[in-house]
């Protein structure tokens, strides 16, 4: 007869974060798990009516995941008062349709305001402080004061306490964002009584400590502020890192990461799903408070990383054209890339394969998922159907320098990858009088010299990485992937491998193909 303990003992994991080479994975179910996810609108979840009529289009629209926000002003609207009936409906409803989910916890902040709080923290601004802006007082909760932080971290824990009562054997939660796009707006800095104090004080000896012990591979522009300031290891902030905005902005950003580190401590210790936040980005030009000031951005990671060390890590959302870029850096320091909000457009259709490609990405989710309609119509259903064949391919690979994504057009027409002995030129293609416009897609070395593709309107040369010599295309398949085993179709050659000259990709459609490579003289 089979013992408890030995039935336990076979019980799958809960969700986790585990490397594989230079590569972060997400693990559901022991298995690694690629996730291809979709972002509600902000009100959606908060109706299980409301949502009845999304889920099987959800499913039709080829995404194994959803990101759902839960908001404390639903969850507590009494103090002390708990009720997860929306929480048990969403999760139940998920299973029923085959669908995992990420929660997003709308707490203290959405979008740098604290309009998610419940009524009765609102209404009471002397037992939970509000910041405070040059043109008086907003309606924000302050960082400072450990009464929000308390309230807001029982009123998590209580949830994650009844999320792994509910979901803790068959995880149809894999992950949670804590609160959303925190950071200071319209200024840039909490000008508070508790603040100001707080901002003329010795800055804490763990983030002093943390720099000290970082010293030679800091982001570059926190490095430069503290040297231009002296290096100094103690004092205030503005003695450490000089007056101005930017110095503003380190201390707000110190504060938001203790904060949310400090929720995200109370919700592991009920239930240690993986964790993390979000960023809005702010673009060239702006200054702290046109952008929320002190978010978990880029220029900021280190300040994050010392303050934050519970969160596993740091996302951004991505609306700006400058995709590639963003990418690179929310990698900086080993934050792996997960995308919990981007374009839902043909543009986000494309993005998709370099986030995976070129980055090793956990997984994206394009906002707003919800309204998408018509499966066939709407080109992140096929980004996300294609994606799906090959997650396993994908999967294996990560973390070995064995892939590449990439983003073509007239601005970058080719792009070149090392990928094990070869190098690839990856251009827009053409052929005769027909020339793509845009390309997009990720390559794989399945082996030394067999290559997976997936993608449109792209062509690739290879070429010896070192030496002399000339690589030549031996076949090009494409075809399908079913659970993992490919199963080739047409054998490509001819027009459609420009004579053996180049690995193809029409821009027709996005094509999932095989070649193998040789070396000749």
């Amino acid at each position: 007869m089979e013992t408890t303990a030995t039935a336990q003992d076979r019980q799958p994991s809960i969700p986790h974060l585990r490397r594989q080479g230079s590569a972060t994975q997400l693990i559901v179910d022991d298995r690694p798990m690629l996730v291809l996810g979709g972002e509600l609108h902000n009100s959606s979840a908060s109706s299980l009516d409301y949502m009845r009529p999304i889920w099987e289009r959800m499913v039709a629209l080829n995404f194994n995941t959803l990101l759902a926000p839960i908001s404390w002003e639903l969850i507590e609207a009494r103090e002390g008062e708990f009720d997860f009936r929306l929480l048990d409906g969403l999760v139940h409803d998920a299973r029923r349709y085959g669908l995992r989910l990420i929660l997003l916890w709308f707490g203290s902040w959405k979008n740098g305001q604290s309009s998610y709080i419940p009524g009765w923290v609102k209404r009471d601004t002397g037992r939970f402080p509000r910041a405070q802006l040059s043109d008086g007082t907003a309606e924000i909760l302050t960082p400072i004061a450990a009464t929000n932080l308390q309230a807001d971290a029982r009123a998590f824990a209580a949830l994650m306490r009844h999320l792994r009562a509910i979901d803790g054997e068959q995880h149809t939660v894999i992950m949670v964002q804590v609160e959303n796009e925190v950071g200071i707006l319209s200024d840039s800095r909490d000008r508070s009584p508790a603040a100001e104090e707080a901002f003329h004080s010795a800055v804490p000896d763990e983030l002093i400590s943390y720099l000290v012990q970082h010293h030679n591979d800091l982001v570059p522009e926190l490095r430069n502020h503290w040297q231009a300031a002296g290096s100094r290891t103690q004092g205030s902030w503005p003695e450490l890192f000089g007056a101005g905005p930017h110095t503003d902005e380190i201390f707000m950003a110190w504060h938001y990461a203790r904060y949310v580190d400090g929720v995200t401590a109370a919700g592991k210790a009920e239930y240690p799903l993986p964790m993390f936040t979000n960023a809005w980005l702010n673009y060239p030009g702006n200054q702290p408070g046109d952008y929320p000031s002190g978010g978990p951005l880029p220029h900021l990671l280190d300040i994050w990383l010392a303050g934050g060390p519970q969160i596993d890590l740091l996302a951004p959302d991505i609306y700006q054209p400058n995709f590639a870029e963003w990418c690179a850096g929310f990698t900086r320091r080993g934050n792996p890339l997960f995308i919990p909000e981007m374009m839902p457009t043909d543009a986000g259709a494309r993005q998709v394969f370099y986030a995976i490609g070129q980055h090793d990405a956990i997984g994206t989710s394009p906002f707003a998922v919800d309204s998408l309609q018509d499966p066939a119509q709407t080109p992140l259903a096929a980004s996300y159907a294609a994606l799906a064949q090959v997650a396993p391919i994908i999967l294996a690979h990560q973390g070995h320098n064995a892939s590449a994504g990439f983003l073509l057009d007239a601005d970058t027409p080719v792009v070149t990858h090392l990928i094990g002995d070869y190098e690839l030129e990856i251009s827009l293609d053409e052929v005769f009088f027909y020339k793509a416009e845009i390309g997009y897609g990720l390559v794989i070395a399945m082996s030394r010299d067999t290559f997976v593709g997936v993608g449109s309107g792209f062509r690739v040369r290879f070429r010896p990485r070192s030496g002399s010599g000339r690589i030549g295309i031996e076949s090009v398949d494409e075809g399908v992937f079913r659970d993992g085993r490919w199963i080739p179709g047409r054998r490509l050659n001819g027009d459609e491998n420009d004579q053996g000259r180049t690995w193809r990709f029409s821009n027709k459609q996005i094509s999932i193909e095989r070649c193998t490579v040789y070396p000749y003289e």
